[in-house]
């Protein structure tokens, strides 16, 4: 499927010469968002998931889909504050400042397979602290996977060989 077609494309947000890619328009067509999951979840059984990560907040539209497609677990790492048990975080740099990233202590088992979906892969620096953060628990990243690859941002680069599906690439 040629998933371009739905991803709206925004000028100039959220400030002048960013083109950004806007993924509701993906979503709110039933048929194009089932067939992304689907395509996805081909992936997660190829490198073997046992759970599903998804950083806050757009990859829990990504991710906790998923895990009910695969009918396994899904592991939410949210912004730090926001989860009520023990958690471990970790920071990460933004653009224009840093945030923190967390995970209950519990959420992944040593050993466990864990494949990171969310809807997109800039820079790398969410993804790159989410693989820490599971591997601190003693998880094994065994993937990440997105809608969308900004390719010229080379994300990839910050994540070392994980293997990685993007759906749409730019």
């Amino acid at each position: 499927m040629d998933y371009k077609q739905y991803i709206r494309v925004i000028p100039d947000f959220p400030q002048p010469g960013i083109r950004f890619k806007d993924i509701t328009t993906l979503l709110k067509d039933g048929a194009a968002y089932r067939a992304a999951i689907q395509e996805l979840a081909e992936f997660a059984r190829e490198v073997q998931a046992d759970v599903i990560a998804g950083p806050e907040a757009r990859g829990f539209v990504v991710g906790a889909p998923l895990s009910y497609e695969l009918g396994i677990g899904f592991v939410p790492v949210r912004k730090s504050g926001k989860l009520p048990y023990e958690s471990i975080k970790a920071d990460y740099d933004l653009e224009y400042g840093k945030d923190a990233l967390a995970v209950h202590v519990d959420a992944v088992t040593p050993g466990q397979r864990v494949l990171i979906a969310d809807d997109l892969l800039a820079t790398g620096g969410t993804i790159e602290t989410t693989i820490n953060l599971i591997e601190k628990l003693g998880g094994k990243v065994v993937g990440a996977a997105f809608f969308i690859e900004l390719s010229y941002l080379e994300g990839r680069k910050k994540i070392g060989d994980v293997p990685i599906k993007s759906l749409v690439q730019y």
